[in-house]
């Protein structure tokens, strides 16, 4: 506001004979009659019926300005005073535009510095384990505007989430066994080696039936200790027979 306001008071006064006639600044004299001419008559008090106050100030400017301007003398004092005038206008205006960049930046820094406070205060809320509704009423409490609290609580609530099912995953798959130990687990063999042992003794237990078709297993007595003494009792009582 205070900029527009300084900014307004410049460029009204700023406004010179030159533009009550309507006229540039390297205007003839012939050109400076003309438009005096014209804006008189526009502003003839008599042709303003309804606004006759307006006009006859405004007629009375372009009078004055006409009256410095159609004289030579008076309208090179006054060309010169403009210019001074002018470049003390420029070099304020400057300092207020400085003024103001320095104040805006001055308040930005200030508002960042007061969000990271903010953001900081409700990281450590939410690493004690609370939830975005504590961190808004941590960040209310401390007069925090209620859009950024809330802005501030949710992010910093969806980070901690976000953390949080990132590290579970984590230890999920750390805890999770590897494809050697599923495989013994499962008894499964985990070399070629294994197969093709199991492999070459099934073909052997194949080529044995086909040679003996009637042969069977025997029985798992007989294979006993118990079983081969008693296989060469018999035999002894048959000698004894003969």
């Amino acid at each position: 506001m205070v900029r527009e306001a300084n900014h307004g008071e410049v460029e009204q006064a700023m406004a010179t004979l030159y533009d009550t006639l309507g006229v540039p600044t390297h205007a003839t004299e012939e050109e400076i009659k003309r438009a005096y001419r014209k804006a008189a008559m526009k502003w003839h008090p008599d042709r303003n019926g309804g606004a006759e106050e307006v006009a006859r100030a405004t007629f009375q400017e372009i009078k004055d300005a006409y009256a410095i301007l159609s004289d030579a003398t008076q309208r090179k004092v006054y060309d010169s005073v403009y210019a001074e005038q002018m470049r003390g206008w420029e070099a304020q205006r400057a300092r207020q535009q400085q003024a103001q960049a320095e104040r805006e930046a001055a308040a930005r820094a200030a508002d960042e510095a007061a969000y990271a406070e903010m953001v900081s205060l409700a990281m450590r809320f939410a690493d004690e384990g609370h939830n975005r509704d504590v961190l808004f009423g941590v960040l209310l409490g401390r007069r925090c505007e209620a859009g950024r609290a809330a802005q501030i609580a949710d992010s910093v609530s969806a980070l901690q989430a976000s953390r949080r099912e990132a590290a579970k995953a984590e230890a999920d798959a750390a805890n999770t066994p590897g494809v050697s130990e599923a495989a013994e687990v499962a008894d499964v063999p985990a070399g070629p080696e294994a197969a093709s042992g199991k492999q070459a003794a099934a073909a052997q237990d194949a080529q044995t039936h086909r040679a003996n078709p009637d042969k069977r297993a025997e029985p798992a007595a007989e294979t006993h200790p118990a079983g081969v003494f008693e296989g060469l009792w018999f035999q002894f009582l048959n000698g004894l027979r003969f």
